[in-house]
């Protein structure tokens, strides 16, 4: 069982980064469809492109532009441009779907790096590295490259990244898993789904709004993570009250990305290392599904 005050200081750090600012968010909308979420610094940029129609309730996109092909291309151009401006620092050069819901025909194609500027929601997959050695269940933390745009150099889950155009949630997974930590495709298929978490943050280029896959996948004791792609710069065995321990730190070289500690502490509480019976445990267990 984990020890109240680290539950407590996982509580604070959660809900501190996700606190939304006392600022208005106007729906971001597409043929009638609220699909984002716009700040009013970010309308007011958008106001200067013919494309949009920014009242004081929404942000709406030209209804002119009437199919997924259209409304990708005016939105590139958008992008390309703000990407030039210097709004957009974490350019991927990778597609994302924009749907009413996960798995629908897209209604537009955005660029990755400018998906949190319209505040769109996004898709990830993550995994949970386990192994048991020595009787006791541990798990493995990657550290993110200091010249990653998205929180660089902080601890991560072993697996994680968000799923692009064309691919599915497995098909993220085994993709990511070699990448990220050198798991072979036998052994990545392997992983558990267990169910799927909502991360809402405000956040340097926008707002994030992303549904997280969350997986489980245990490790044989020999296995030992190799990054493939430069993403990943140390990784780190822990046990579980540890890994506790570590999404608490709130700053300083041991901070896990929000996103992971939220996949760390689900599994946490589905393990039962955190108990209904402590105190705070419905405030902790409603973090891992924010409204989006």
């Amino acid at each position: 069982m984990i020890d109240d005050a680290i539950l407590a200081a996982i509580h604070v750090r959660i809900a501190r980064a996700t606190a939304l600012a006392a600022t208005r968010l106007r729906p971001f909308t597409v043929d009638g469809v609220a699909l984002g979420l716009v700040d009013d610094i970010r309308a007011t940029r958008l106001a200067g492109f013919a494309c949009f129609d920014v009242g004081d309730d929404t942000v709406r996109l030209d209804r002119a532009l009437d199919t997924s092909a259209a409304r990708s291309s005016a939105m590139a151009e958008v992008a390309r441009v703000l990407r030039r401006e210097g709004a957009l620092p974490a350019w991927r050069d990778e597609l994302l779907a924009v749907a009413r819901a996960f798995g629908d025909p897209p209604m537009l194609l955005i660029e990755r790096g400018a998906a949190r500027y319209f505040g769109v929601r996004t898709y990830a997959a993550h995994v949970n590295g386990i192994m048991r050695r020595d009787g006791r269940t541990r798990m493995w933390l990657a550290r993110r490259s200091p010249r990653k745009a998205v929180d660089p150099g902080r601890l991560d889950n072993l697996v994680g990244g968000g799923i692009a155009h064309g691919l599915g949630v497995q098909d993220t997974v085994v993709k990511e898993a070699w990448e990220e930590a050198g798991v072979p495709e036998a052994l990545a298929r392997r992983a558990r789904p267990a169910g799927a978490l909502h991360s809402r943050k405000p956040v340097f280029d926008g707002l994030q709004r992303e549904t997280l896959f969350v997986h489980d996948l245990a490790l044989p004791d020999a296995f030992v993570p190799a990054n493939q792609d430069g993403e990943a710069v140390e990784h780190r065995l822990v046990d579980l009250a540890e890994a506790a321990r570590t999404i608490a730190v709130a700053q300083g070289q041991d901070e896990v990305t929000i996103d992971a500690s939220l996949v760390v502490l689900d599994y946490l509480i589905r393990q039962g290392d955190v108990r209904p019976d402590q105190p705070g445990y419905v405030a902790l267990d409603a973090l891992r599904k924010l409204p989006l």
